[in-house]
């Protein structure tokens, strides 16, 4: 099935701040105020959503009403606008290869927040980050799932995690985990997109109850190569869009910003992977 876009969003990109885009995107702009503006828009619009559906108490989100965690800046952005472009989708990605071992990752909040999983998922993703490196594809985390109220009974909330699954191949692949919330189906609608479970020891990780949340969650798997056979003509149609998307970047391509060591950041909030929309 080909899956026209017409009546579809439109897609825009935000670079990390310490990466370098890829060739194959055509459309890149250097704009660091237009870079701040959306972010800052991504982060009221997941506050918004968040706090709404009680995932978040208001106390959690900045005075402007920004839901602000302390790998944006380092992550991709991925944004669905409705036409009066006003974001209406979003989904991160957070590019983790450079780290060395799981405390250097973001999803060691989960092994903070359920003390009874932290073994048994240190070793989980201690294993996935080594096949990784074997395999020479990248590791990484996505989260930051949000979607606008109105486009929870529509294609939007699975059109935004297939498109990140474009991303992904189209920055080399990936392979890495994701923090589901089971609120409004959230997991089940991953695991149907492709997503899997995490082992340890032979067993499968159970899900855990993350009281920030006040809600059960679990760690999943993803293989950027491998999503739900179903869907591989629809990411490959919208890999294809993405390379004449808008990528809109905070500083000029080949200059780094200096940032301080990412495993010296703040915690500024708990990883998450939060659908808000319906199976």
């Amino acid at each position: 099935m080909v899956h026209t876009h017409t009546q579809n969003p439109e897609i825009v990109l935000l670079a990390p701040s310490r990466r370098a885009v890829p060739g194959r995107f055509r459309c890149i702009e250097v704009n660091p105020r237009r870079h701040g503006e959306l972010l800052a828009e991504v982060q009221r619009f997941r506050g918004r959503v968040y706090s709404s559906d009680g995932a978040i108490r208001s106390e959690q989100l900045a005075r402007d009403g920004r839901h602000r965690v302390s790998v944006d800046d380092r992550s991709w952005h991925v944004a669905s606008l409705n036409p009066q472009g006003r974001i209406c989708a979003c989904l991160r990605y957070l590019d983790e290869s450079w780290a060395i071992d799981f405390d250097q990752l973001w999803v060691r909040h989960v092994a903070q927040a359920s003390p009874l999983m932290g073994l048994d998922l240190r070793l989980a993703v201690d294993r996935q980050m080594a096949e990784a490196r074997q395999t020479k594809l990248a590791f990484g985390e996505v989260g930051g799932w949000a979607v606008a109220e109105d486009r929870r009974d529509t294609l939007e909330a699975l059109r935004i995690i297939l498109v990140t699954f474009g991303l992904l191949e189209l920055l080399g692949g990936c392979t890495g985990v994701a923090t589901a919330t089971f609120r409004h189906g959230s997991a089940t609608i991953l695991r149907r997109l492709g997503l899997g479970s995490l082992y340890a020891g032979g067993r499968e990780l159970a899900p855990y109850f993350d009281p920030r949340y006040g809600c059960k969650m679990e760690v999943l798997r993803f293989d950027s190569r491998f999503p739900n056979p179903r869907y591989r003509e629809w990411i490959a149609e919208l890999a294809l869009l993405l390379t004449t998307s808008p990528v809109i970047c905070a500083v000029p391509q080949g200059i780094e910003m200096r940032l301080p060591d990412p495993a010296l950041l703040p915690d500024l909030a708990p990883p998450e992977l939060a659908a808000y929309s319906q199976p």
